[in-house]
């Protein structure tokens, strides 16, 4: 297969590094088009205001094309100037923290794979529920005996496929399952510290309410040990409240 791979940690990240040398053992033509550095949180971020540069990575058997810019500015980019033909699939990954919940319009992961997916390329997000992990490759030769598993002519057009690992060895990780995203959202504070200079600054925290996750959903699953597997498509038309307002309004 004819793969791009990008993500939202940057190109010298271990997750992309992984999944980049599994995807070329197993004999895919690999493209890299990732951030030069961490874009992490930054949704589905366009850059419009100043112009977006390249610079070439070859380090250690490695060869990629970094990007002053967003994920789905690398995808944008790769999809219509840097490629001269469409990739079979674009994977994103492996990200370093699980994407899950509300974290899929949060995360620039999933940003970069659903910009492929609306550019109707079959496309894959892919993180660990780790925010310091170490030796990805378990995990990344998994990742690649998925990938041709998955009926990708069977699904609906521009859906994204969205993987996450447990926090443990690949080969401690319960079964793969295939779940619904969990509902819940986050309970957001702001830690006040102070600068040297007697400045307040602001460091966002937050956590999901444990008694707020379903037990059935990828955020539940996925700390019980389980690789999780959710469908995500690009349809945020709420179809019952569509329904209550044209019968109010219409």
């Amino acid at each position: 297969m004819k793969i791009l791979l990008a993500n939202d940690d940057g190109i010298q990240a271990v997750g992309l590094r992984a999944l980049y040398f599994a995807l070329k053992e197993a004999g895919h033509e690999v493209r890299v088009v990732a951030p030069v550095t961490e874009q992490s949180a930054v949704g589905h971020a366009v850059t419009l205001s100043m112009p977006v540069k390249v610079k070439t990575f070859r380090e250690d058997g490695f060869v990629g094309q970094g990007v002053y810019g967003t994920p789905v500015d690398c995808v944008k980019l790769a999809l219509s100037t840097l490629l001269d033909d469409a990739p079979d699939l674009v994977l994103s990954g492996i990200n370093a923290g699980a994407n899950v919940g509300v974290d899929i319009l949060y995360s620039g992961t999933v940003s970069a794979a659903t910009e492929g997916a609306l550019m109707e390329i079959p496309s894959m997000a892919v993180s660990m529920d780790s925010f310091s992990p170490g030796d990805l490759s378990g995990q990344a030769r998994y990742c690649v005996d998925l990938i041709p598993r998955i009926p990708w002519g069977s699904l609906p057009p521009k859906t994204v496929v969205n993987l996450n690992f447990p926090d443990c060895p690949i080969e401690e990780a319960k079964e793969l399952v295939v779940c619904p995203h969990t509902r819940a959202s986050y309970r957001d504070w702001y830690d006040t510290r102070e600068d040297p200079r007697g400045h307040a600054y602001y460091w966002l925290c937050g956590a999901i309410p444990p008694e707020r996750i379903s037990p059935d959903r990828d955020r539940a699953l996925l700390t019980d040990g389980h690789v999780t597997l959710t469908p995500l498509r690009f349809d945020f038309t709420d179809r019952e409240t569509l329904g209550l307002l044209a019968g109010e309004l219409g």
